[in-house]
């Protein structure tokens, strides 16, 4: 069991609601520029569709300050400018219609002084704000004092800039402490979590490529989630945005923090499998991709688990001696031929599919999803 939600304040982020009453929600951000409107729009649409609840873009120039008008209205999930060196751009995130804007005090010129004038603009277009703390840039004075980024620093950083927007009576305030390594970062939400009530956005900023990164954030974001402690996550890959969604919902969905869609259950292999399991399971996987059901299907290669794994999912086959049983909803439907579980399988999990599709019509609800491959 997870321990329940940390409680925050609540934020409304151009609809999509963040905080402790609301589900964990996933972010991402554009690697187009931004001043290109169209390709923009046109990554924020692949990002919708692959399950993105809400996307930043950064702004480091005036021709991309002048294009957020446009995306904030077109776009179909919330905006969030991000904003570093230029004070002028937050104020023009804010009139452009932008959901939020993120902000990193270490980064943007006297922005203290600042503060005042952004907490009355957000304040009256109804803005929230992330202070947005990171190890490579904290202010000079925190590194004078603590000599590197360390979870007190980050933390000291980020709550010393949220006390100066609530002196401004400002607080849709969210606030995120992000590191490369995964310890410093777990060990400054959690100090960071004892001392405000503000919603927390998680991230292992640099996380690396795909592999190394969905590591290092799999295992910050479960020993953060698991305790209650976080409201929006961001995973930082080395990658296609699209893949930094989809690693961000299995990573929820696997803390059951979001409704499980298809999940296939596949054994490592051993002495014992009598058929190649990593074939079956990669080509079972390519045959079910974008399947938008809620469905378990296990792929096992041996008598030892393979019945009881089986006959616990949805769907499953149990295979040996050059042939597959066919389990459905825990009963043996069927024994093929090793050359045909493949075909069996996806034909049985199509059946399955318009059966669970013809019920959510009914009950007015629509899932979604890709495959995840869980090996166990």
């Amino acid at each position: 069991m997870l321990a329940p939600r940390r409680k925050t304040r609540q934020l409304d982020v151009g609809g999509v609601g963040v905080g402790s009453d609301h589900p964990v929600s996933v972010q991402s951000m554009t690697t187009t520029l931004t001043s290109d409107v169209n390709a923009t729009l046109q990554q924020i649409a692949e990002l919708t569709a692959a399950g993105c609840d809400i996307v930043r873009v950064a702004v480091p120039s005036a021709d991309d300050a002048d294009a957020l008008p446009a995306i904030a209205k077109k776009s179909n999930i919330p905006v969030i400018a991000d904003i570093h060196f230029q004070p002028k751009y937050v104020f023009a995130a804010i009139d452009a219609g932008c959901a939020a804007v993120r902000v990193n005090p270490g980064n943007i010129k006297r922005f203290d002084d600042k503060v005042g004038e952004i907490a009355k603009a957000a304040k009256d277009a109804g803005t929230p704000i992330r202070i947005g703390v990171n190890a490579g840039s904290l202010e000079p004075s925190i590194m004078a004092k603590y000599g590197k980024a360390t979870p007190e620093a980050l933390v000291e950083s980020a709550l010393w800039e949220a006390s100066l927007f609530a002196e401004h009576d400002f607080h849709d305030i969210k606030i995120s402490v992000k590191h490369h390594d995964p310890v410093t970062m777990v060990r400054a939400y959690e100090l960071l979590a004892e001392q405000c009530d503000y919603p927390l956005h998680l991230g292992v900023t640099e996380a690396g490529p795909t592999f190394q990164g969905t590591i290092k954030s799999a295992t910050a974001f479960g020993a953060l989630l698991s305790r209650g402690i976080g409201d929006t996550i961001r995973v930082s890959l080395s990658a296609p945005p699209i893949e930094e969604v989809r690693v961000g919902l299995s990573i929820l969905e696997s803390l059951n923090l979001r409704p499980r869609k298809l999940e296939i259950v596949s054994c490592p292999s051993c002495g014992r499998a009598q058929v190649d399991v990593y074939k079956l399971a990669d080509e079972v996987t390519a045959g079910l991709e974008g399947m938008e059901v809620p469905l378990r299907v296990a792929v096992m290669g041996c008598v030892v688990n393979g019945p009881g794994e089986a006959r616990d999912a949805d769907l499953g086959v149990a295979s040996g001696n050059g042939k597959g049983q066919i389990f459905v909803k825990g009963e043996v439907i069927k024994t093929v031929p090793e050359a045909q579980i493949v075909e069996t399988l996806i034909e049985e999990a199509m059946r399955l599919a318009e059966e669970a599709g013809s019920d959510e019509e009914l009950a007015g609800g629509v899932a979604g999803g890709a495959p995840t491959v869980t090996v166990g």
